[in-house]
């Protein structure tokens, strides 16, 4: 029977104070700096209300990470969060200058909670500080500079109450604070309501924006401007984007081509971007087409996923000088079948000694398809995960790639398809003894060079439980099989 440990000294003095709160209000400019991080936590989980604004006001640090404990929007705290950065800009004497430079709303782990309390200097907003201010606190006149409150915004059909509340009193604090977006994610929402919200920040603050809903051609002509403001773009997510309801049957008016011109002249233009993700996207012909031929920008992410590859947009793809510096690749979801594997081979030539992770999942990649990749793909050195999952590979051919693979050392992660032997004559049903039999022997393939740190062998999805049979150093078969 294990014995609790008994609360530390620290622990104590922090109950004691949050049981006399208005004592502790007065004696914060004294406080040591080491009981403010524990102190807040512990008023911020138990909702001290009164206490939040003084502890925010007196914040001895460059960084205040609250939003890392924000779990989910609460309008209440972001409240008495707030009121403190009001306390803060109307004091006019301080016993101890406050350091807090920026107010981090994002909720994502914040290393600053994790550390030791005493690290004075811990920034927590990346890009957002200098080296200098990272390590010294500020000087009294630097209150008069604005503020900066860091966060993400998800906009919806309507702004939440957290949200509406946020921008309210960012514009009327707009002389002493300025309000940061990193990420935007945009569903299912209004041109307008997107345009007021980025009015009230500085729109070369989003580095990273996800676009996700069904826009038709007029809609994004409208939004390309915002987009256009966004020139520190890091990371950008098209989402299922469709624009047409007639794919294929009739060519878009010289009108729709100026529009879908418009739009994607912005993104060409976007000097930062190395990041793409393009996730059924439904574009006219000539979109990858016009995208290789300006995006000036190298790319280090690619992904492509659901959409519809024509041999002159692998061909396009594969030829754009913009990937030759790629670190990871995937296209998922996509029909390689009938395309030719020159193009994709002559791309992994050309990034072989950057390249490092790919993955090639669910393409309906051929034995001969893949068999052109092998020279190719035996010079990835840099590989550290590839997963070719949900392809139909035969054994023999599959052998040929675990030899190819074994040699490649910096392989952490690697995931296989079960090869088509596993299956009946018509590819549905899988043959559970043969899996679990022809599994062991392809591994070893791996093991006789190398230990592979995470193997996988998978089936495809039963189509009952939506789960897949995984080998890795036992077999592990889906709920339905089990039962079986």
């Amino acid at each position: 029977m294990s014995l609790k440990a008994p609360p530390t000294i620290l622990e104590l003095a922090v109950k004691n104070l949050l049981g006399n709160q208005d004592f502790t209000i007065s004696v914060l400019q004294e406080m040591p700096t080491e009981f403010f991080p524990s102190l807040f936590k512990e008023a911020f989980n138990r909702r001290c209300m009164r206490i939040l604004p003084a502890l925010v006001s007196s914040w001895p640090f460059a960084c205040l990470p609250v939003g890392a404990m924000m779990k989910v929007p609460d309008v209440m705290i972001l409240q008495a969060v707030l009121a403190g950065i009001d306390m803060l800009l109307t004091q006019k004497v301080h016993l101890r200058s406050s350091k807090l430079q920026v107010l981090d709303l994002r909720n994502e782990h914040n290393r600053f909670w994790d550390v030791w309390a005493g690290l004075e200097g811990l920034a927590c907003s990346k890009g957002m500080l200098s080296e200098e201010q990272k390590c010294k606190g500020l000087p009294r006149y630097a209150l008069r500079q604005p503020l900066k409150v860091v966060t993400d915004f998800e906009l919806k059909a309507e702004l939440d109450e957290q949200q509406a509340y946020l921008l309210q009193w960012a514009q009327q604090q707009k002389r002493s604070v300025k309000l940061y977006c990193m990420k935007m994610t945009i569903c299912e929402t209004s041109v307008e309501l997107i345009k007021a919200v980025l009015k009230t920040f500085p729109q070369d603050s989003v580095e990273e924006l996800e676009l996700s809903r069904n826009w038709s051609l007029a809609t994004l002509s409208r939004f390309a401007p915002c987009l256009g403001q966004m020139r520190n773009l890091h990371k950008l997510h098209l989402d299922r984007i469709d624009m047409y309801t007639d794919i294929g049957t009739n060519p878009l008016t010289d009108r729709e081509e100026k529009r879908e011109s418009k739009f994607m002249s912005k993104i060409f233009k976007l000097n930062c971007l190395r990041h793409l993700s393009m996730n059924y996207i439904f574009f006219s012909g000539q979109l990858l087409k016009h995208l290789c031929r300006s995006m000036m920008c190298p790319v280090e992410s690619l992904s492509i996923q659901g959409c519809l590859l024509s041999e002159p947009d692998l061909e396009h793809l594969c030829l754009w000088p913009r990937l030759y510096q790629l670190k990871h690749l995937k296209l998922h979801g996509l029909s390689l079948l009938n395309l030719s594997p020159t193009h994709l081979q002559f791309l992994l030539e050309k990034v072989s000694d950057s390249l490092q992770t790919l993955e090639l999942q669910h393409c309906l990649i051929s034995d001969s398809q893949l068999r052109a990749l092998l020279p190719a793909l035996s010079k990835c050195s840099k590989l550290n995960r590839v997963n070719f999952f949900d392809n139909d590979i035969s054994t023999s051919l599959l052998k040929d790639l675990l030899h190819c693979m074994a040699n490649l050392s910096t392989l952490t992660e690697e995931f296989y398809p079960a090869p088509l032997e596993c299956y009946d004559q018509g590819g549905l049903v899988l043959l559970m003894d043969r899996f679990a039999n022809l599994c062991p022997d392809l591994l070893n393939i791996l093991r006789s060079k190398r230990h592979p740190k995470k193997g996988s062998f998978g089936t495809t999805f039963c189509h009952k439980c939506l789960r897949r049979c995984i080998y890795d150093l036992r077999t592990g078969f889906c709920p339905c099989h089990k039962k079986r």
